[in-house]
């Protein structure tokens, strides 16, 4: 996200004057300048329109996000022609993961200077180019290097899609919209051994490649026409075509490289040690993708091993994946609809306090916990193998309710400024340890044995389950403490918006 969170008031680009009814007693939605009465505010937009953009950013994920797993599947393949151990080709997942994690640093920055989507129609062709790349390379370090760049390019569409659903859908939807758009990132990391499984036993490990490929010029063709969904790039666009300058608020990511090092790379680091809201977030999401990952190597390694399951038939077992996440989307859904319900009478904003976001966590801990345990003792020739593969299913929804719920509580835990420090470090640091863990998970199977080796991470996952309800009782408080806090910022934030108002006012009146 590109946080603002201040209410510009302009004219609509036909000329049309947005004139508001009255200053809101509600802060506005992180992430928006313009009035809520403005046709061109993508909150505005007619209901198609906001659909088409969904479906766009979605399709750009999917696309990514099948390209950061599809290479799983042709371990064996090139373990066999480059020579080299399963270590060295699980480093083809990994680069690729290291290489997206400097998406939440730079995304931000791309975006505020020239909206979400230039960097989207840019970010997937480079991507492309980069697999189309690792499907040639004819030796293992030219594959390494393609596959870091293709992360390294393509990540910025797994960023820019918390963006594009803030700015087109309401703040009261928030644990939704982002179900939905991590749905994109689950299913498309999961569809990949779920298809390639059976083209890569037909073809080469070079069609994972191949495949992903195509999929990512589809996607690129369905987003060609993609509408430019942040507001300050709007506000930019139409004074640009009516021919007068426009000053807006200063960036929340900053302008000079030292404010924009600062935003996305300085005040994440001192996040790290001094915000406990941050910490706890932050480690817990590291466990979830770190194990999340680590699936897509173990999974098939340890169906062949203890059950005989070739190929395709591993890959079939991501579908209990597949249908975790989409159980994850309707249970937290569900869940977020119950609490504002129920808050609705207590709350002027007819929205519940961003505590309740937290509730499918709550509610995800425990399916976190069970599922590792599940899987680690009923892996074994003895006991059926969809025991196992179902315990997968429970843990992907698990992880889907923890990461939507703790991210969407973030987002408005800070102002914005805070909030785009603290999702940068949050996303950093849980791609980084996604990176790790399959690098070494076989030889945690190997050494431990299997239910030993999830053992321990089952066991850090009883810890966890303290995070989610620490945050809701001790959450505002610890907040309220931090030197990022509305209280300890929002004086001078609002004395800044005042006096844009009030420049941007004059210049439409001369104009």
């Amino acid at each position: 996200m590109d946080p603002t969170g201040t209410y510009q008031f302009h004219p609509s680009m036909d000329g049309t004057p947005s004139v508001p009814k009255q200053e809101p007693t509600v802060a506005p939605p992180i992430g928006h300048m313009m009035s809520p009465e403005d046709v061109d505010n993508p909150q505005n937009w007619p209901f198609w329109r906001k659909v088409y953009a969904s479906v766009v950013a979605t399709a750009f994920t999917f696309a990514v996000a099948f390209g950061i797993t599809s290479l799983t599947v042709g371990i064996q393949g090139m373990m066999m022609e480059f020579s080299i151990s399963m270590t060295t080709a699980v480093l083809g997942l990994s680069l690729n993961l290291y290489g997206i994690a400097f998406a939440p640093i730079t995304t931000p920055h791309l975006s505020e200077r020239f909206g979400r989507s230039p960097v989207y129609l840019v970010s997937l062709p480079l991507f492309a180019l980069f697999v189309l790349g690792a499907g040639y390379s004819k030796s293992f370090a030219a594959l390494a290097v393609c596959r870091f760049f293709a992360g390294f390019f393509g990540g910025p569409c797994l960023v820019l899609i918390e963006g594009t659903f803030a700015d087109v859908w309401s703040p009261h939807r928030t644990v939704t919209y982002y179900s939905f758009l991590s749905l994109a990132s689950y299913i498309g990391a999961g569809c990949a051994p779920l298809i390639l499984g059976y083209v890569v036993t037909a073809e080469s490990w070079r069609w994972t490649q191949y495949v992903a490929l195509m999929i990512a010029l589809a996607a690129y063709m369905i987003g060609i026409g993609v509408p430019e969904t942040y507001p300050r790039e709007i506000l930019r666009t139409r004074a640009r075509r009516r021919g007068f300058k426009i000053n807006l608020a200063k960036a929340e990511s900053g302008v000079t490289l030292s404010e924009m090092a600062r935003t996305t790379l300085f005040t994440p680091l001192a996040m790290a040690v001094t915000e406990p809201v941050v910490i706890l977030v932050t480690f817990y999401l590291s466990l979830n993708f770190a194990v999340l990952f680590q699936w897509f190597i173990a999974v098939p390694a340890v169906l062949n091993l203890v059950y005989g399951f070739t190929l395709h038939q591993a890959g079939l077992a991501f579908i209990a994946a597949i249908v975790g996440a989409l159980a994850s989307t309707l249970t937290s859904s569900l869940i977020e609809s119950f609490t504002n319900r129920r808050n609705a009478c207590t709350s002027m904003a007819n929205m519940a306090p961003i505590e309740y976001r937290l509730v499918p966590a709550m509610v995800g801990s425990l399916g976190m916990v069970a599922s590792l345990f599940w899987i680690g003792f009923s892996a074994m020739p003895t006991i059926n193998h969809t025991v196992p593969i179902v315990g997968t299913g429970v843990y992907v929804w698990s992880s889907m309710s923890i990461l939507t719920a703790l991210v969407s509580y973030i987002f408005d835990a800070y102002p914005a400024k805070g909030t785009l420090s603290a999702l940068t470090l949050m996303a950093t640091t849980r791609i980084i340890f996604a990176a790790w863990l399959p690098l070494v998970i076989i030889q945690m199977i190997m050494g431990l044995q299997g239910k030993w080796a999830y053992s321990v991470f089952g066991f850090i996952a009883i810890a966890m389950i303290a995070v989610p309800i620490i945050l809701f009782i001790f959450g505002p408080g610890l907040r309220a403490r931090s030197r990022h806090s509305a209280a300890t910022m929002g004086n001078g934030k609002h004395m800044m918006d005042r006096h844009v108002d009030q420049e941007m006012q004059m210049g439409d009146d001369h104009h």
